[in-house]
Order: structure tokens, then sequence, then C-alpha cells
């Protein structure tokens, strides 16, 4: 009998223990997903954390020096609600609306590596990286999409 509950208590302890570590590294991992005027609103409680942001690229501030592969540029609020962006006649028009629109929130990203080939006016910019104490988005990873470009290419479906 004894030892049975020896092995009980033991088991005990390694599922409690599979568990913690589960529990640690998912938080230590956790990104926050935000939109520009999100994360302008909490500014100070998201710094230095690793956060996911989507925006609109306005292309007369893409700045990119090919000596240290530094790309600067700014975004402009998108909705993070896909269907607000559906309702506002689709993710074309949602990021045609943001670079247009100066009252929506703006945010000054900087990235190092290669500049994509999709950097332009009217991308949608998805960004993994951290808000700096002077206010600019300092991203690790970048993502472009060019509805714009693909959705001429895109053949109308009969009618039948």
């Amino acid at each position: 009998m004894f030892n049975r509950s020896k092995f009980f208590i033991g088991g005990l302890l390694i599922v409690a223990a599979v568990v913690y570590l589960i529990i640690s590294s998912t938080q230590a991992s956790a990104q926050y997903f935000l939109t520009v005027e999100e994360v302008n609103q909490r500014a100070d409680e998201v710094l230095d954390r690793e956060l996911r942001i989507s925006g609109a690229v306005l292309g007369d501030t893409i700045d990119y020096d090919a000596q240290t592969l530094t790309l600067r540029f700014t975004i402009a609020h998108v909705p993070g609600d896909n269907k607000e962006i559906e309702a506002r006649g689709g993710l074309a028009a949602v990021l045609n609306q943001a670079v247009n629109d100066p009252t929506l929130p703006r945010l000054q990203v900087v990235y190092n590596g290669v500049k994509p080939d999709l950097m332009r006016h009217e991308a949608q910019a998805i960004m993994t990286g951290k808000i700096g104490e002077d206010g600019v988005f300092y991203a690790e990873e970048l993502l472009l999409k060019c509805p714009t470009k693909y959705e001429e290419a895109v053949p109308q479906q009969s009618e039948g």
C-alpha cells in the first residue's frame, strides 16, 4: 500500500511540473495583437512587450538605407476586426482609406533587414516587435500584403 501511494504522489508531482512548464512557457511567448490606435492609447502599458501590429504603409514615408539595411516607414491605423474590414468594402478599400485619412492614428516603424519587394504605398504591414521608449515600433519580423496588386488578377465568378 505504501509503495502505491509513493508512485501516485510521484506521478502527481510529474504532472504538476509538466503543467507548470506549459503555462510558464506560454505566458513568456505570448504576443499581443494590437491596432495602431490601441498601441498609441496603451503606449506605457505595452512598452518593451512583444507585440504584433498591422497597419497601412504610407508610401511617401518609406526610407531605406541599403548600407545599414535600415528601413523606416510610417503605418496608419486599420481596423483589427475582419467583419469591420469587409463592411467597409474589403482590405484594399480600408488600406486606401487609411493612407488618405490624416486624422487616423499613425506609428513610425524601424526594421533592420533587406527591403521587401512588396514594400509600397497602401501595402498592409504585419509586424512583430517592440515599442521603444521613443515611441517607435522596432519590428523584428515584417510581412507585407498588397491586395490591390492581386485583385485585378482574380477572375470574376461566372453567374450561371
